[in-house]
């Protein structure tokens, strides 16, 4: 799962680019999103990336551009926004199920090893302290 909060993460940081939103939002769809398998993706979130899918191929494509250029072509503006939106929101909902599923880890706490759900970089650094 790693590999698409990091693909989310990068279509995310392509839209917050500058220049037109039509064209950030081509290159960050078809440079990061467009080869994930919505079956690979946790349960929650196969809707979303699904109409997502759907809004950036639902054009039929001519002249040997492709579906996605050929949909964000036809979208409004409004439309875009709303795409780019959604992919924000996928990044949000993504990095939310990935702290939700975050493995226990050993903290030290007195002495004695608790299992807890505190992020790395708490346990890390509960180490360097006790020791």
């Amino acid at each position: 799962m790693s590999n698409h909060v990091d693909s989310l993460f990068a279509a995310v940081s392509v839209l917050a680019g500058s220049g037109n939103i039509k064209q950030r939002l081509i290159q960050a769809y078809e440079g990061h999103l467009a080869n994930i398998d919505v079956d690979d993706l946790p349960l929650a979130l196969t809707q979303a990336f699904a109409d997502l899918r759907d809004l950036m191929s639902r054009v039929e494509p001519m002249n040997g551009e492709g579906s996605v250029c050929a949909s964000v072509r036809k979208m409004s503006i409004d439309e875009a926004n709303e795409c780019a939106g959604i992919m924000v929101r996928l990044y949000g909902d993504i990095i939310r199920y990935a702290d939700n599923t975050q493995e226990l880890l050993p903290l030290q706490m007195g002495g004695a090893t608790v299992k807890s759900v505190a992020p790395p970089f708490l346990v890390k650094s509960s180490r360097l302290r006790s020791g």
